[in-house]
């Protein structure tokens, strides 16, 4: 028996209204991504990417009747609206391409922000904040704890919303476009620190335009118009 995959989208469509006209970005995707992968999902400027990895997430719905997100054999859709804000917020982490820090924290700050959404007792104020301090460390940000963005490089920048985005240890990792605002040298130490916690077990699901990017991922699926390759449903 084939294992049930840990995130899916089942002929998927999604279209964007824009006035008394439609747009559909999305034309029945199916896409599986297994436990412990590392999925690159490629594709050009306007095949609908991002959209397919704002479904995934939970941030937008797929057109009403045509296709379902399930995570853990589940329906999205079927989810209450506190169960989503918590698969939004402790299942899944986000990382963009523009990192999206908060400018008047910092760096710790911003990265416990996830872990503090729901509120937290002192006690686990404490070791969270140890946690963050650890993960921190490990991506070469220790000496930056109380530095706000704007004096950070880009690669500084992307790493603590990396680090942000694994404070909750989510089960999925999704990366729109993590290098796409960096120097060739810089986005490969960003991919480094991304195949490093994919050998520690992380689920990543990364979307790129990039093939170069898209090899360091165990496998790939493209998106064309809309659709994706057969390869996507696997």
């Amino acid at each position: 028996m084939a294992e049930q995959p840990l995130l899916q989208a089942c002929r998927v469509h999604k279209t964007y209204r824009f006035g008394a006209h439609g747009v559909e970005v999305l034309r029945g995707v199916d896409l599986a991504v297994h436990s412990g992968e590392w999925l690159a999902v490629l594709g050009s400027s306007g095949s609908g990417k991002s959209t397919l990895m704002h479904l995934l997430g939970g941030l937008d719905r797929p057109d009403a009747g045509k296709g379902e997100i399930r995570f853990r054999g589940e329906p999205l859709s079927l989810q209450p609206g506190s169960a989503l804000d918590t698969y939004r917020n402790r299942d899944i982490g986000f990382v963009f391409q523009f990192y999206h820090l908060l400018p008047e924290l910092s760096v710790l700050e911003n990265t416990l922000l996830p872990a503090l959404v729901f509120g937290a007792r002192a006690k686990r104020r404490t070791a969270l904040r140890r946690d963050a301090e650890a993960l921190l460390g490990a991506f070469g940000l220790d000496h930056r704890l109380t530095h706000r963005p704007s004096q950070l490089s880009g690669g500084e920048r992307q790493r603590v919303a990396i680090a942000r985005a694994l404070i909750n240890r989510p089960a999925v990792l999704l990366a729109d476009e993590p290098t796409g605002n960096l120097d060739a040298t810089t986005g490969a130490g960003i991919l480094d620190l991304l195949a490093e916690r994919h050998k520690q077990g992380l689920t990543i699901v990364m979307v790129t335009h990039d093939r170069e990017v898209a090899a360091r991922a165990t496998r790939q699926v493209h998106l064309t118009n809309g659709t994706s390759d057969s390869a996507a449903a696997q």
